[in-house]
């Protein structure tokens, strides 16, 4: 069925080739550049007009190097229009004719648009969204609402990115995805990627980059796609910085600073930031026990309140030396150090127990993290388009956790009793990554890419345990002892061939990976002797396939296939059973498989002048599914990871970008996707009745739309609302939530004194809220964090930014951008 609808589909994209009526011999190109720094200029929209006629002829958009190319012109005379959101539109006459065979329009110059309304000048507001052929790119500087925050913050703002109550990330639905920073995994794994993003300030990003079906030059974990975050490297000639403090309603606050320098031969930048924030939320669980008929036994309700605090410092700071006119060496380094702090009282009430009706629970924690990261790199330029990058990092994080725990209990037939529990735990995770990559663009229709990564993952997380009446009393507690560590190496080969045929594009890449996985699992018992590791080691094969085909008028279509996978991470494979919560028992599962995801999605692009429309439909299948299941064993709630399932997924998702009045920017995304879950049967051990989850299938979707408004007095104002409806989980079902968030940002002196103020959540919306159910239980949960903020930032720009130093002739054509990022 799958290669069926492939083959449809490419039929209709050759049929479409084949009665395309354009023809001619005539071709123009050219590259547009910024006029201030002379830097390339990604997606403007070119437009071709034959003399005489009010509507285009046909169009294009640059590519990644700010290169145009238009083919099959006919002979005659016309107009050439190249716009983009900001600024100033370029035209010029031209004429085709009969010995023409290229026209080449060399480097055409855009200059930044500014017009007066009342007697204030103003500067056009930049674009806040990109579409590139292979990922959608957000300005993270364009959006005032995330002045001052962090990178949680600013993803959750993101269209098709959602942020939970726990900071974790889900895209187009899914939280099976990989985040990236700058192009690589930096440190950042599915155990501590919430707590750092929740540290990272958002002034030390630059854009977010969307890649929802990667080729196979990328990584293929996460079955959902990529969120690659491209920190700030400024590389204006001489010296350019900023400093910024802030403070928010919630007793949060931040300051940081950024400095860069461009002498030619050598490129450094450096910023530093501390930054502390304040969270206060509730959460709520309410869980009836029922016999076999749904009636209600018992009931087990649980309220909690919890304050949390966290500081950190961040620093990064990297230079590139250029040796030779080919030749360069990079040396990047980032960390982090910091500690969280916690306090959370639980009240329990429940009539499931013949010891206790009702108890108090207060836990108060505390840790402290250190993260890093260290690559060197080296890129060698054989030629235009022609490199070989090759690099090698070192990523660590460690986190030391302490938990304390008073627990009062209230008797039934006696009045009380306490019980005291001290937790110490650490997580120490490293890795290494070593990575080459070459690009051979042999013509302008031709292009090859091959490379190697290779990933050597350690981790060790050992948890001690002491219980008593009192801290006094406290003793080791072996039977809440356990010592994990944890392998994994990947390593890769993967090679892609572009060609192109006219309008006709396409993309063929293979990439294979060997994965070498083993872990082991200590009791206090076990820990003086040696134990066997469970070996876990495959190989697996990821194709993709991209497909465009430009249509008249401005008009694109691409169709895309690729295979990806989602590892189980450490704690998913831990089988340690934690009892600290006695009636909430968890435990990992050590036999998990990856899940594997089949992906197809077709991408349709229309440009006008102020206008571009997105509209993507997308399939994924994925088989061995990996969700948690929860199950009533007597009064005890018992929760693991399984493989339960099969899971399909199917969507639409509509992207607009409109600049109205030359003073309104809006990004508007609605994303609707169909979800169905295969039902599935878990035999838990000990257990004589099987967990058994229904088939369970739902329409959803969200919308979010950002509004940009430029006013007078060098002052601006940006709005944005989302909304997410119902959706379906394993066992159940999350409700509806919205949001509304809004900045006003107004500028001093030229643009180098910036005040924002910026609101999150002005309703006080945003809460988490899912019912499940199993054999034997239904649950509700609800959690809110995060309540209404308002936030005062001062930002002070400082530099001489000169005019970018002139090229040297093996960059001609070389991207500016930090955003090239190397195939992870």
């Amino acid at each position: 069925m799958k290669r069926l609808s492939l083959i449809i589909v490419l039929s209709i994209l050759f049929s479409i080739r084949c009665f395309s009526i354009e023809t001619g011999p005539c071709s123009i190109d050219g590259t547009v550049i910024d006029s201030r720094t002379k830097s390339s200029m990604e997606y403007v929209t070119v437009g071709i007009w034959q003399s005489g006629e009010s509507t285009p002829y046909t169009g294009t958009i640059t590519d990644q190097i700010g290169v145009f190319k238009i083919d099959n012109l006919p002979t005659g005379s016309y107009t050439l229009k190249i716009t983009f959101v900001g600024y100033e539109a370029y035209e010029t006459n031209f004429t085709l004719e009969a010995n023409t065979l290229k026209k080449h329009f060399g480097k055409i110059e855009l200059k930044e648009n500014a017009q007066s309304i009342e007697g204030a000048e103003i500067v056009a507001i930049g674009s806040q969204m990109r579409f590139e052929i292979d990922k959608k790119v957000f300005d993270v500087d364009q959006n005032i609402a995330n002045t001052g925050g962090s990178a949680s913050e600013v993803l959750s703002n993101i269209p098709s990115v959602e942020v939970d109550n726990e900071g974790e990330i889900s895209l187009r639905g899914s939280s099976n995805v990989t985040i990236w920073i700058n192009g690589k995994a930096s440190g950042l794994s599915a155990e501590n990627r919430a707590q750092i993003l929740e540290q990272l300030p958002a002034e030390s990003i630059e854009t977010i980059e969307i890649i929802t079906n990667p080729s196979a030059k990328y990584s293929p974990e996460g079955t959902a796609g990529i969120i690659n975050i491209v920190l700030k490297k400024d590389r204006k000639a001489g010296y350019y910085g900023s400093i910024q403090a802030g403070i928010d309603t919630q007793l949060g606050y931040n300051a940081s600073g950024n400095i860069n320098y461009n002498s030619g031969k050598f490129e450094a930048y450096a910023n530093f930031g501390y930054r502390k924030r304040v969270r206060e939320g509730s959460e709520s669980t309410y869980r009836n026990n029922t016999d076999s008929l749904g009636n209600i036994l018992s009931f087990y309700n649980q309220d909690a309140t919890t304050t949390r605090s966290g500081q950190n410092l961040f620093g990064r700071a990297g230079i590139t030396y250029h040796f030779t006119d080919k030749d360069q060496i990079s040396l990047d380094a980032f960390g982090m150090k910091g500690g969280r702090t916690g306090e959370t009282t639980n009240i329990y009430n429940t009539d499931a127990t013949s010891a206790y009706d009702y108890s108090e629970r207060l836990s108060t924690s505390t840790s402290n993290m250190l993260s890093g990261n260290l690559m060197l790199s080296y890129k060698h330029e054989f030629g235009k388009d022609n490199t070989l990058e090759a690099s090698a990092s070192y990523d660590t994080w460690n986190n030391e956790g302490n938990e304390f725990i008073n627990q009062t209990s209230y008797l039934k037939e006696v009045n009380q009793y306490s019980t005291y529990q001290k937790q110490l735990s650490s997580i120490a995770n490293t890795s290494w990554n070593f990575q080459a990559d070459y690009v051979n663009k042999i013509n302008e229709n031709n292009k090859i890419e091959a490379g190697y990564k290779g990933t050597i993952n350690r981790e060790h997380s050992p948890v001690e345990t002491y219980s008593g009446a009192t801290a006094e009393t406290a003793i080791f507690d072996s039977l809440i002892y356990n010592d994990f560590y944890y392998r994994r190496d990947i390593h890769a080969l993967y090679g892609t061939y572009a060609g192109r045929i006219n309008k006709f594009g396409y993309s063929l890449g293979l990439r294979g990976e060997y994965t070498g996985g083993d872990f082991k699992t200590l009791s206090y018992d076990e820990n003086v002797d040696e134990t066997e590791w469970t070996v876990s080691d495959y190989y697996s094969l990821f194709p993709s396939v991209f497909i465009t085909y430009e249509l008249p008028k401005n008009n694109e279509i691409q169709i895309n296939y690729t295979r990806r996978i989602s590892r189980p991470r450490g704690h998913n494979l831990n089988p340690f059973i934690d009892i600290t919560d006695t009636l909430n028992i968890s435990f990992g599962n050590p036999s998990l498989k990856p899940e594997f995801s089949d992906a197809l999605e077709l991408n349709y692009i229309k440009s006008w002048t102020d206008h571009t429309l997105s509209v993507s439909m997308y399939y994924r299948h994925t088989n061995n599914v990996i969700q948690r299941i929860r199950y009533r064993d007597g009064d005890v709630m018992k929760s693991t990871f399984e493989n339960i399932s099969e899971n399909r997924d199917a969507g639409l998702e509509i992207v607009g970008k409109n600049s109205l009045f030359k003073f309104l920017d809006l990004t508007s995304t609605v994303n609707v996707y169909y979800s169905k879950l295969n039902g599935f049967t878990y035999y838990p051990e000990g257990l004589s009745t099987p967990v058994v989850g229904d088939e369970a299938e739902g329409l959803s979707w969200n919308a979010r739309i950002i509004a940009s408004l430029l006013l007078p007095h060098s002052m601006s104002l940006q709005i944005t609302g989302g909304y997410r409806s119902p959706r379906i989980v394993a066992q159940g079902s999350t409700k509806s939530s919205y949001s509304l968030d809004a900045g006003f940002r107004k500028s001093f002196f030229n643009k180098t004194l910036n005040i924002s103020i910026n609101a999150r959540d002005l309703l006080n919306s945003m809460k988490w809220e899912t019912y499940t159910y199993g054999d034997g239980f239904t649950q509700e949960y609800a959690g809110k964090f995060n309540n209404r903020t308002i936030g005062l930032t001062v930002t002070w720009a400082f530099g001489n930014m000169k005019m970018s130093p002139k090229k040297r002739p093996a960059e001609v054509q070389t991207n500016d951008s930090d955003s090239d990022y190397e195939g992870e």
